[in-house]
């Protein structure tokens, strides 16, 4: 029986009328393992950086390779759900995503680590857009279904709430590692809940999987963020200007075998429709715009203003208090004023709070800092609830998977450009910062690998040295951070102007669709 057919028996029908907020309470527990990891990350990148001793370029890599290789991926792990059945993909894909977190929990080296998070990456790009390919799939009703997305989008923001807290109180305790291993227990419900709760579905027509596809498209994606990230970092070199190249070359090589494929890996004529387009731009370069000061943010509420790593975590939990309560509402408010009212509004209140960050300094009250967080969070909720809907609306469900993998490579593509662009302003800046002159040289040279680096080379000096030299580099890791504000703010506040004009026109869905 083909998943079509399933859908329409009564067994089906019986799933999507009675059980289908069971099955998206499972789907989310899949959002909610991406969510934790992502967030637990930055919490423990200062006590990983005291055990592993990474360099500063390593403490990025960690930080973004599993955002590279997660984007290279998207597309082709959607595609290959679309064809051999999306449930088979996000269980498979919940079971390899646990096991790799326990190899990234017991990483002795930078080079282990990387390499994990990097696996990590495979396995989370089977998991995000199966789970909204299904929320297509199962809400036919497309109030339901904004509702449904905005319940999906809040248990992110939720898990990028419970991760700091549940991680701070782990570190409080036990090794960096153990944040990793808090995605075990959620990974077991999913997996043993998900094989009896979820309806599977694919494309009956999808035809073959491009394996030439897959392969032009993850080399592409990450030669050219790999090239950017470079750049930003080092300058261009030949090196870089080949990596780019490659990956330009391979990206133009994907998109002309796409038009000539009767089965195309990704369908570009979905970026002919203006709302889709505008949706996907809009995604990429709000992450582009925040990912970078968040993966900052942490070291600065510990390593500058000195919180324990539970403090810290508490104090991140505006940002996702406002997601949970926009997101709830964005799809009934999108369609009482309008998508582009919500989303460009959206835009704009985080552009805003952005903006007020280039004020914070070393003594920064929190009031500040909690309501400039509140305010991001309140218009990510709204923006990306929408974003997600337009985008999922925009195409037929048989190729929700293709079109969600698209909506996740643009978020995760601009996570890493983020992290990488914005990362690195962060990192020039701090590294520009003058040691005592009494301070020896290799020790003033891991002071500048990182501020991580500089509290534990302080160490090794007297008490009045020691002050100094941390005092220089938590000045200069403000500045910088403060200079990523300004960066960030800039670009969401383009971001909203050019939304408001691309999704001029574009309503949310009303009627039922019917089920063929």
């Amino acid at each position: 029986m083909s998943s079509t057919q399933q859908l329409n028996s009564p067994t089906g029908t019986e799933t999507r009328s009675r059980g289908r907020w069971l099955a998206l309470g499972v789907l989310v527990l899949a959002v909610l393992l991406v969510a934790v990891d992502a967030t637990v990350l930055g919490l423990a990148t200062p006590a990983l950086s005291e055990d592993l001793k990474p360099s500063g370029t390593q403490l990025l890599w960690i930080g973004d390779i599993y955002s590279f290789v997660i984007a290279g991926l998207l597309v082709s792990m959607g595609s290959l759900g679309d064809r051999i059945g999306r449930k088979k993909l996000l269980l498979t894909g919940a079971a390899a995503f646990g096991a790799v977190s326990v190899l990234n929990a017991y990483a002795t080296s930078p080079e282990m680590m990387i390499a994990a998070r990097a696996l990590l990456g495979v396995a989370g790009a089977t998991l995000m857009p199966s789970t909204l390919a299904l929320i297509r799939n199962i809400f036919h009703d497309p109030k339901e279904r904004s509702l449904a997305i905005g319940i999906w989008g809040a248990t992110a923001s939720a898990g990028a709430a419970v991760g700091p807290v549940v991680g701070g109180a782990l570190l409080q305790h036990f090794w960096w590692g153990s944040v990793f291993l808090i995605n075990l227990p959620v990974m077991i419900a999913l997996v043993v809940v998900g094989i009896k709760l979820l309806p599977e579905s694919k494309n009956p027509v999808a035809g073959p999987w491009d394996l030439v596809s897959v392969a032009l498209s993850l080399v592409g994606v990450i030669s050219v963020v790999y090239a950017v990230k470079e750049v930003a970092t080092h300058g261009i070199t030949w090196q870089v200007a080949a990596t780019a190249t490659l990956g330009a070359g391979a990206l133009y090589a994907f998109v002309r075998r796409q038009f000539g494929l009767p089965s195309p890996l990704l369908d570009m004529r979905l970026f002919k429709h203006r709302g889709f387009s505008g949706a996907v731009l809009a995604d990429l370069l709000t992450v582009f715009g925040l990912s970078g000061l968040v993966f900052f943010l942490s070291q600065f509420l510990q390593l500058v203003q000195g919180r324990d790593p539970l403090e810290a975590g508490l104090a991140e939990l505006p940002a996702a208090i406002g997601a949970v309560v926009t997101g709830l509402i964005a799809g009934r408010y999108a369609r009482r004023y309008s998508v582009r009212t919500i989303v460009a509004g959206g835009l704009g209140a985080i552009g805003v709070a952005l903006a007020v960050l280039t004020l914070i300094h070393k003594e920064s009250g929190y009031p500040l800092l909690g309501a400039a967080l509140l305010v991001v969070g309140l218009g990510a909720g709204f923006s990306f609830t929408v974003t997600a809907d337009v985008i999922l609306s925009s195409v037929p469900k048989e190729q929700a998977g293709s079109a969600s993998a698209v909506s996740e490579t643009a978020y995760e593509l601009g996570a890493a450009l983020g992290i990488a662009l914005l990362g690195s302003i962060v990192t020039g800046v701090y590294q520009s910062f003058t040691a005592p002159a009494s301070v020896a040289g290799p020790v003033a040279d891991a002071a500048h690998e990182s501020l991580g680096g500089a509290v534990e080379a302080a160490k090794a000096l007297d008490p009045h040295t020691a002050q100094v030299m941390v005092g220089a580099a938590q000045d200069a890791f403000v500045d910088g951070l403060r200079l990523a504000s300004g960066v960030g703010a800039a670009v969401l506040l383009a971001t909203a102007v050019a939304a408001w004009f691309l999704l001029k026109g574009q309503r949310l869905q009303e009627g039922v669709e019917q089920s063929t």
